[in-house]
């Protein structure tokens, strides 16, 4: 990995928003943590058709695109198949020059089309356009493993241990049919923290919950493209986003003093992700979650640490939060740094306070459950459950402001009242709605900060 210090990294700020009073002998302590990278990588407002040959060198990026090729990929007509092979090519074309790349025909094993000599390509205008052509190589036929397809992914980043940034991206239309999940799971614990993978599903029959297994492992972005004409403009904004990364391996150190312990960390916007068995233990008392690549962007962590309990008037840092990426010595370059504090007070009015963003986030995890479990039910034929945790899930989409997921609930219940979160179970709802939905649960609204 190449060495990297704060002249050429993003610039990193933190904010705390936390209630630090507490109850006599209570323990708990809150806060959500935003932290905003700027000044990294953008695609600088030039179209999204035209590589960027202007925001530094690509040297330290590296891209392999896993593209569906199974036999499901051409029925019930071959728009699928030849609309993926757009989507690549149309994403090809965003990459920055220097860039390594390769693309992968996934069936129920792997094949490298481009550039096929089991390495990475360096992204030019003669090897994209080369790429283009290889692309004609992929057609439908075979079963479905997608263990294979990230194996052959970590193969190819292997040949590079240079690059710092390792992006996938994968396409699939179906179920992961041909291999046990135990075989997917065992891959997903080794290649976990070598390179980050946003997954689309084209059509509906595929399983949310599958590709959100791999998105989730792999710290990616999970979405639907319901229509295979949206593939390629799809791809453009997810390769574009790609080149904006502009560091990699940054990990969430938490550290707690003596006694105090971690309850969890979770990411929960802009999606929501458990991050809490994925520490490392950095230092005594401090341990790192990982949080992927960063470019241009803000997000919020929930995190959650139990300290002694004090008396009235005692005072305690119960965590110190840094942002920290490893350097090639083997210590970490902090990027920035926030502190939680825990105050203890017989006041009720403070010790009862909640903070807005710890209550809204808590909302929206609970926004998650209530769908996903509603869906659930749904898809097993338990109409009243569906309809109870569907009718919760509109109680707090709307209570928090996330119109988006509203709008999605409302195709699938009809909401006879959003306040008091009552609706009628709707027949008939389409398979794309409610995958729609499914795949849009973990996705959060923001608190607006005042």
């Amino acid at each position: 990995m190449a060495s990297l210090t704060k002249s050429n990294l993003p610039r990193f700020t933190t904010d705390i928003y936390q209630n630090e009073y507490l109850a006599e002998g209570s323990r708990e302590v809150n806060a959500i943590v935003t932290v905003t990278a700027t000044g990294g990588g953008t695609t600088g407002g030039r179209p999204l058709s035209a590589p960027d040959t202007t925001a530094g060198s690509g040297a330290d990026a590296a891209v392999v695109l896993m593209v569906d090729c199974s036999g499901s990929m051409d029925h019930p007509s071959s728009i699928k198949m030849r609309s993926a092979r757009e989507a690549t090519a149309a994403a090809i074309d965003i990459i920055r020059d220097g860039v390594a790349f390769a693309v992968v025909a996934g069936t129920h094993e792997a094949t490298e089309v481009y550039p096929a000599d089991g390495t990475l390509a360096v992204a030019s205008p003669a090897t994209r356009e080369a790429a283009k052509v290889a692309l004609r190589r992929l057609k439908a036929s075979g079963g479905t493993a997608m263990s294979t397809w990230l194996a052959k992914a970590e193969a190819l980043f292997l040949t590079r241990r240079d690059i710092g940034i390792r992006h996938g991206i994968l396409l699939t239309d179906g179920r992961n049919e041909h291999e046990e999940p135990a075989t997917l799971q065992k891959v997903l614990d080794r290649v976990s923290g070598h390179f980050t993978v946003d997954c689309r599903g084209v059509g509906t029959d595929w399983e949310v919950a599958e590709l959100r297994r791999i998105s989730s492992a792999l710290l990616g972005t999970l979405d639907i493209v319901a229509q295979p004409a949206d593939l390629a403009e799809d791809f453009r904004t997810m390769m574009a986003t790609a080149m904006g990364k502009q560091v990699a391996d940054v990990a969430l150190r938490v550290w707690t003093p003596a006694n105090a312990v971690v309850r969890f960390v979770k990411l929960v916007a802009p999606v929501l992700e458990d991050l809490t068995e994925r520490r490392t233990e950095a230092a005594p008392r401090a341990g790192d979650y990982p949080t992927g690549s960063w470019g241009d962007e803000s997000r919020d962590y929930h995190v959650c640490v139990e300290v002694p309990a004090a008396a009235v008037g005692n005072e305690m840092l119960a965590a110190r939060i840094s942002l920290v990426v490893p350097q090639d010595d083997g210590t970490a370059e902090v990027l920035t740094q926030g502190l939680v504090k825990a105050v203890w007070t017989d006041d009720l009015a403070s010790s009862t306070r909640i903070v807005p963003e710890v209550a809204h986030y808590t909302g929206q995890a609970e926004l998650a459950e209530a769908i996903q479990t509603g869906l659930e039910a749904l898809r097993a034929g338990d109409e009243d459950l569906a309809t109870s945790k569907l009718g919760a899930a509109v109680r707090l989409a709307h209570a928090s402001g996330n119109e988006g997921t509203f709008r999605l609930l409302q195709k699938v219940v009809d909401v006879v009242d959003a306040e008091e979160g009552t609706v009628r179970f709707r027949k008939n709802v389409s398979a794309e709605d409610s995958h729609t939905l499914d795949t849009a649960s973990t996705k959060t609204k923001r608190i607006t900060k005042k």
